[in-house]
């Protein structure tokens, strides 16, 4: 996992192939003009999601993992929060791995809490489980999914 400022997130480029150019469309372009949910920038290796929604507070907001994507979640506005925990500490997966939303979930508690402030993103890669929507009140974010391989 990684928690850093949009304003900085050009230092990440190395860690995979597409960040550069998803840091790039981040900065650059009118996020909060895009449609709720998915926004194509490449098709399958690189899309957006535009979410707006209620937060759900700690108690309500449920570990996930990926197994295809990695996600760059940036908060455009609200109080965000989200939980992690290694995905290797998972012990009580909540259902099966669903292969269609690439998304399975965790009765587990996250270990760590982040708050991620407006302008600021975390990165959460397939061995990071991740509990989004911990924040409360309004959220707005971009959570760009990018293929794995």
């Amino acid at each position: 996992m990684v928690l850093d400022a949009l304003a900085r997130g050009e230092r990440y480029a190395a860690l995979h192939p597409a960040f550069a150019r998803a840091f790039a469309f981040l900065a650059s372009t009118d996020l909060a003009a895009l449609p709720t949910g998915r926004n194509d920038i490449d098709g399958d290796a690189m899309f957006v999601i535009l979410d707006r929604q209620e937060g759900r507070g700690r108690d309500r907001a449920r570990l996930e993992a990926h197994r295809r994507y990695i996600d760059i979640q940036l908060t455009l506005s609200g109080d965000e929060e989200i939980g992690w925990t290694p995905l290797a500490a998972c012990a009580s997966a909540d259902g099966a791995f669903d292969e269609t939303k690439d998304i399975v979930f965790f009765r587990d508690r996250p270990s760590a809490w982040v708050r991620v402030t407006p302008g600021s993103f975390a990165i959460f890669f397939p061995d990071d489980a991740h509990a989004p929507l911990a924040g409360q009140g309004p959220l707005v974010k971009a959570i760009v999914k990018i293929a794995v391989a």
